[in-house]
């Protein structure tokens, strides 16, 4: 017998949202407008399928119709993220910290928490004032890959009750794309409770080695001080302390941090 795309084997769940949320997924990650066909390629679903379960979404508020019969995330997706904004404070106690960060001039900030089992999620990004920059943005999916995507991993591989207040720096060059690299650290809350990974991402040609050892200290320090926003207290690793102790050279002409 002939498995359909429809048909494919799914999780436990109920099959009904399962494929609603698909909807909901492929349309949170376009840049633009989806029409019906671009949706069913997105979703893996077939036509007849979405059509139906556009009704209830738009009924709710997560999709709207636009007048040339496209599909675009309703009202409710603006409602959600207030929401979980009012729960989490992510914006209230992160975004002044990146801002800081690229003001003391170091390379595009960003913070990430994880997303489905093997992505993460950025939710800020703060551009550096460097005129070339990697190519990340608030609202992208990643894989766990890179500097960030490594922190989120140990997270994800040490599991839920995991205490992330030792994992220090991490570095990565070229991992996710081979013409960046990045550093990050662990936001934590009580108790050592993953919060996100606070990270700083660039072009490779600019992460030289004197240029992570002066950003490093500065990322670590941000990193405290959004963990103690969130109630919690970032433990310095053995790594770190050992940056800490390494002469700090100012940046060579033209190289950027």
């Amino acid at each position: 017998m002939t498995v359909t795309k429809d048909e494919a084997p799914k999780p436990s769940g109920v099959a009904a949202v399962d494929r609603a949320l698909a909807i909901v997924a492929a349309l949170a990650a376009a840049a633009e407008p989806m029409t019906l066909s671009e949706l069913s390629r997105a979703s893996q679903l077939y036509k007849s399928t979405i059509l139906r379960l556009l009704e209830s979404l738009e009924r709710a508020q997560y999709v709207s119709r636009l007048p040339d019969a496209r599909y675009v995330l309703g009202s409710m997706a603006y409602r959600l993220g207030m929401a979980y904004e009012r729960t989490n404070n992510v914006v209230a106690h992160v975004a002044p910290i990146l801002d800081e960060l690229v003001a003391a001039g170091t390379e595009s900030a960003s913070f990430h928490i994880p997303y489905a089992h093997d992505q993460r999620l950025c939710v800020l990004r703060k551009d550096s004032n460097h005129s070339t920059l990697d190519s990340v943005r608030a609202g992208q999916v990643l894989p766990l890959k890179g500097a960030a995507g490594k922190v989120v991993l140990a997270f994800q591989a040490a599991g839920p009750a995991a205490d992330m207040r030792r994992v220090g720096l991490v570095e990565s060059y070229g991992e996710r794309d081979a013409s960046c690299a990045g550093i990050a650290c662990p936001v934590v809350g009580p108790e050592g409770c993953f919060i996100g990974a606070l990270s700083l991402s660039g072009p490779i040609v600019r992460f030289t080695p004197d240029a992570v050892a002066r950003m490093s200290p500065l990322l670590f320090e941000a990193a405290q001080r959004a963990s103690a926003r969130f109630g919690g207290r970032l433990d310095e690793a053995p790594s770190m302390r050992a940056r800490r102790k390494a002469p700090r050279k100012g940046l060579a002409s033209g190289q950027g941090a």
